[in-house]
């Protein structure tokens, strides 16, 4: 029997992981890539608008499916969704980013083609691209077997993006060697430790464990990207600790757990005793990688206490000075499963609350009687997209019911990210709905893929919150700019002149409007698109204080 080729057997061997869709954007280069793709039984093709959509998308769908697939050309497509794998980088997901190069061929008589600066040099895209990933391979037909392997063990260890360049020619040669056939991503052990250093950090965080009174647990989003939540269940189930997370981190456990806190952000931590009962903690275990951004700390304002402050990331353990390397986060929850003492729970800190209900029918709606009603309609299953922005500023505040999940870029902060993510988060959510809550300044950069919903028919649930401005830029600046001013878009019109078939759509200025809308929501399963009138004068600036607190512009005065 013949060899696939290098492009056939590259992309098989990525679906082994359980990866059933690609997101890109076809181009001559990568064309013996975009045909294998097509021909493969196990992998869809998702033609999406523009390489950088393409990478949003692939990002949302490694979100719940835990990795994927992203194909572009040589030059100007790779470098089009370079941000949205960076993006990716920052959140730590594994998505594997196949870019299709000119023939070897064309390469050594250095010929000029097109999508090049014009000088007959080849590769001086690859270390951009390459920047943007955690390891990198250029395949061959005698290194393709040996080099995936490589470039799969490295991009699931490190949970991180891997950058796979095959040159058009190389892409049609049979692979040299023996086809692997690879295990799916849930049954692959993706680290594992050094056996003298997990001994040596277990025993260390046994120790404190034991010692402590009222103990706090801060997981983060690291142990979703490594598909561990059910150990992290686990985990709160025997010790009974409470637990917060941050907004980077949000519901990657039911918040509905008897346990949660809230949300920890330092001073914009909900409900607010969620600062005093974590920072006063006698031991606060942060589980995964916790990041310490402005936006995940209410402006640096968290205080996580150092000498009562144990760090089990992915794959090392700091407590206090003493640092235990080659360590598997995987491996720390086993052992703690089996070795922790029970506590008491939450103690007499206060739950977390629904948002308050307010307003009548015919009043205009506002963020305070959007969310609130967003809140009551969400259920079991729904996965909450949330767009970076004033939206954010809400939805990470707002306690989740039970089983519904949330994803967002607090880190990368990309504006436009949510709209395509939407669209890969809803092709990999088998379990319920996916919601997505954006402003119309973020939307107007992607809205783009709202065509790519409906070329491939998916339901997403999609708000977009109109007050005619970059709203964000006026809470952190000053109100009055052009420049934050926006284009018209008469919003809830777009689906149907992008071809999307049988959507409900509705544009709603009233509470009545919006009440009636998420009742026909409620009982349809139909793709929705309603446009909510925002009134932009809620886009008022954060005080002058706040503001040098965030961006530090002005001399200090001391």
């Amino acid at each position: 029997m013949t060899n696939p080729s290098v492009a056939a057997y590259t992309v098989q061997r990525l679906s082994d992981l359980g990866i059933d869709k690609v997101f890109g954007v076809p181009g001559d280069y990568a064309f013996p890539i975009d045909d294998a793709i097509e021909v493969c039984p196990s992998l869809e093709w998702v033609a999406c608008a523009n390489e950088l959509n393409a990478a949003y998308a692939a990002d949302g769908y490694a979100r719940r499916n835990g990795a994927a697939i992203l194909s572009t050309t040589y030059g100007v497509g790779e470098l089009s969704a370079i941000n949205g794998v960076m993006g990716s980088k920052a959140h730590r997901l594994p998505v594997f980013h196949i870019v299709g190069q000119p023939s070897r061929r064309i390469v050594h008589q250095h010929l000029v083609t097109h999508h090049t600066l014009g000088d007959g040099v080849y590769g001086n895209f690859e270390a951009l691209s390459s920047a943007a990933a955690c390891v990198s391979a250029s395949l061959t037909p005698d290194n393709a077997i040996d080099e995936m392997e490589r470039v799969i063990r490295e991009a699931l260890r490190l949970s991180a993006p891997a950058y796979i360049v095959i040159p058009m020619d190389l892409a049609l040669m049979p692979v040299v060697g023996t086809p692997i056939k690879g295990k799916p991503l849930s049954q692959i052990k993706r680290q594992s430790s050094a056996p003298q250093e997990l001994a040596g950090a277990v025993a260390a965080i046994v120790s404190r464990l034991k010692a402590a009174k009222n103990p706090v647990l801060l997981p983060t989003a690291m142990v979703a990207r490594y598909g561990l939540q059910a150990k992290l269940a686990a985990f709160l189930d025997k010790s009974n600790m409470p637990f917060a997370t941050t907004p980077n981190d949000k519901a990657i456990i039911s918040e509905a757990h008897p346990n949660f806190l809230g949300n920890y952000a330092g001073l914009r931590s909900v409900p607010a005793s969620v600062k005093t009962t974590v920072e006063a903690a006698d031991l606060v275990i942060v589980l995964g990688d916790l990041v310490r951004a402005d936006a995940n700390t209410g402006i640096w304002t968290d205080a996580l206490p150092a000498d009562r402050l144990i760090r089990v990331n992915d794959n090392w353990v700091q407590i206090g000075d003493a640092v235990f390397s080659a360590v598997a986060m995987d491996e720390i929850l086993d052992a703690l499963i089996a070795q922790t003492p029970r506590f008491n729970g939450r103690g007499d800190a206060p739950a977390p609350a629904q948002l308050p209900m307010s307003g009548n029918p015919a009043d205009a709606i506002g963020s305070a009687t959007f969310y609130p009603r967003l809140q009551r309609a969400l259920k079991k299953g729904d996965v909450v997209v949330v767009e970076t922005g004033t939206c954010m500023l809400y939805l990470n505040a707002m306690l989740l019911p039970d089983g519904v999940a949330a994803e967002s870029q607090t880190l990368w902060g990309s504006i436009g990210w949510a709209t395509p993510a939407a669209l890969g988060i809803v092709m990999a959510n088998r379990a319920g709905r996916t919601i997505l809550v954006t402003g119309d300044g973020s939307h107007q950069l992607t809205l783009n893929e709202i065509a790519v919903m409906g070329r491939y028919g998916v339901k997403p649930i999609i708000f977009v919150l109109n007050n005619g401005l970059y709203g964000i830029e006026d809470v952190v600046s000053e109100r009055g700019h052009v420049y934050d001013d926006l284009a018209p878009v008469t919003y809830h019109m777009l689906p149907s002149v992008m071809g999307c078939k049988n959507w409900f759509t509705a544009r709603v200025a009233t509470i009545g409007e919006l009440e009636a809308a998420l009742k026909t929501i409620a009982s349809d399963d139909r793709a929705a698109y309603i446009e909510v009138m925002i009134p932009e004068s809620e886009s008022q600036p954060l005080p002058e204080a706040a503001l040098d607190r965030a961006y530090k512009t002005h001399t200090p005065k001391i």
